[in-house]
């Protein structure tokens, strides 16, 4: 997998802290992690394709956050920098070499190797997908309390976010249950 899909993943966390309020360039997010602004901009263009990133052109233009960030996963990131095709190929190399003797029977069923390799990228891929921006997002809150507000600080934003990053709160319902409510 290419730098690419964890520079994506980080533009997106920088954009979900600093809310939608207003676009961020491809400078700012370059400079959020010290990044080449040119690399850095196919990342954000094939976010932008992929509908993660609404693209803002323009002086005060740039990039924000298509959706919420929960309703952005990990596997959308995936897919919208490195592509949808699965990342290993069986090229039937069992039929090659000493291979070559045995009968055809011997390759009626699929490859043991590639059929190995596709459990393991369907459990992969359904990890990623079970997890959103939003979920990275708390998990970094977790590792470096306060990175949300030290990245709006640094990007000029020192009011609270409007993202739906924000943990949840429980609110009393109706008969005193109690349900969530977010930001």
């Amino acid at each position: 997998m290419s730098q690419g899909v964890e520079w994506g993943v980080h533009v997106l966390l920088v954009l979900a802290w600093a809310g939608n309020d207003s676009p961020l360039s491809t400078a700012q997010l370059a400079a959020s992690h010290d990044l080449p602004r040119a690399y850095l901009n196919k990342q954000l263009q094939a976010l932008a394709q992929a509908g993660l990133l609404v693209s803002t052109p323009g002086v005060r233009g740039g990039f924000r956050l298509a959706r919420p960030p929960e309703a952005i996963s990990l596997l959308d990131v995936v897919e919208a920098i490195e592509g949808p095709q699965e990342a290993f190929r069986c090229t039937e190399i069992r039929q090659r070499g000493a291979g070559r003797a045995l009968p055809a029977s011997c390759f009626r069923s699929p490859c043991a190797v590639s059929a190995a390799m596709h459990r393991a990228e369907a459990a992969w891929r359904q990890e990623l997908a079970r997890q959103s921006i939003a979920d990275v997002c708390a998990a970094a809150e977790e590792h470096a309390a306060g990175v949300g507000n030290a990245m709006r600080r640094a990007l000029g934003r020192d009011e609270e976010p409007i993202s739906s990053a924000q943990p949840v709160q429980p609110l009393a319902g109706p008969a005193g249950e109690t349900r969530e409510k977010g930001p």
